[in-house]
């Protein structure tokens, strides 16, 4: 069974292109989805809307596939706790938002 993230991003990819949830593998390809580059470019503004994040032109050219755009969030979400990671302790609970590192 996919994973959280993985399953979220099927659900956008599914309502950008009017299709069912299940019929999108977590190792589809965008062409097997018939998703072109204007396609792509919609799915990643609602990729960007809905985890609150900026996915960089050159990485959103780089995504043809389903787990190709759920690597590239994943990667994105770590460096943004990476950068909540640098913050200093909030003051009103004493800690950070740091993640654990992953080994």
């Amino acid at each position: 069974m996919p994973d959280d993230l993985t399953q979220d991003v099927i659900a956008i990819i599914a309502r950008e292109q009017r299709i069912p949830v299940e019929s999108i593998r977590p190792d589809a390809t965008f062409e097997e989805l018939k998703i072109d580059s204007l396609d792509g470019v919609n799915i990643v503004f609602a990729l960007e809307e809905r985890f609150n994040l900026s996915i960089p032109d050159d990485v959103a050219r780089e995504m043809k596939s389903i787990q190709q755009v759920v690597d590239a969030i994943r990667h994105q979400l770590d460096k943004a706790h990476g950068a909540d990671a640098d913050a200093p302790e909030s003051a009103a609970t004493g800690s950070s938002a740091a993640l654990p590192e992953k080994s």
